[in-house]
């Protein structure tokens, strides 16, 4: 008989639940982001499709990039209302540790490399990012205002992670390049990307339930007598699940 995998459940876990196990995976997360968010940058061969779509809006309006991705983040966060997602530790967090960790990415990857060692950057950096995406989002913390987008949506919908992330990405870099961005073949491999590496490491990471681990079995007394009636009742239990 074919088995259904068992959706995973990102849902926000309070904060006080085993801290000890889920901040330190969402710390590591954030900064590993950031980290590999300075490494595509350092690479030069193209950069996120949100960093497009920022870049694009900045070249029509008066105001810096790091203002017009703080607007962005905050119009973002609207789109949660009606996805019924709702800003947590987690969304702070990311805020303030992606910011930093970026800065360290750029002062720790030098300038001036060759053409190879910026395309193993690049590789390199759109693989840890997906990784990161998946370890902070598995806390279960609260996602940063663009994860929590592909989240709600994904649980609206039915849809697979993997994909709503890639057309997320995908329409995002549109709107980008048609305002003005910059993109480069980094961006493009990055808006496809994406999505595949965090659904494949995001069951690894999530905390509780994952569709490897499905809850045991549970049986209910029967109220009647002993007989056909439980066996009945046994096997009906057994096969829902």
């Amino acid at each position: 008989m074919r088995q259904h995998a068992v959706p995973l459940d990102l849902t926000r876990v309070p904060l006080g639940e085993r801290p000890l196990r889920r901040l330190p995976q969402l710390f590591a997360g954030l900064a590993l982001y950031g980290l590999s968010i300075g490494a595509m940058v350092r690479a030069g061969l193209g950069i996120s499709p949100w960093s497009v779509l920022n870049q694009g809006v900045e070249r029509h309006t008066a105001l810096s990039f790091g203002t017009v991705s703080a607007l962005v983040g905050a119009l973002v966060l609207l789109l949660w209302i009606p996805l019924k997602q709702r800003p947590a530790f987690g969304t702070a967090a990311n805020v303030v540790v992606v910011a930093y960790a970026s800065d360290a990415g750029l002062w720790l990857v030098p300038q001036d490399l060759g053409l190879a060692a910026r395309a193993g950057l690049l590789l390199a950096g759109i693989l840890v990012n997906g990784l990161a995406v998946a370890v902070y989002v598995g806390a279960r913390l609260g996602p940063g205002p663009r994860d929590g987008l592909m989240t709600g949506l994904a649980a609206r919908t039915g849809r697979s992670l993997r994909l709503v992330r890639t057309l997320i990405e995908v329409l995002v870099l549109a709107a980008g390049w048609l305002l003005g961005g910059s993109v480069g073949a980094g961006t493009v491999l990055y808006a496809l990307a994406m999505g595949p590496v965090t659904q494949y490491f995001l069951p690894r990471f999530a905390y509780g339930r994952t569709p490897k681990d499905p809850p045991p079995p549970t049986f209910r007394r029967p109220r009647g007598p002993a007989g056909i009636r439980s066996r009945r009742l046994r096997t009906c239990e057994v096969s829902e699940l």
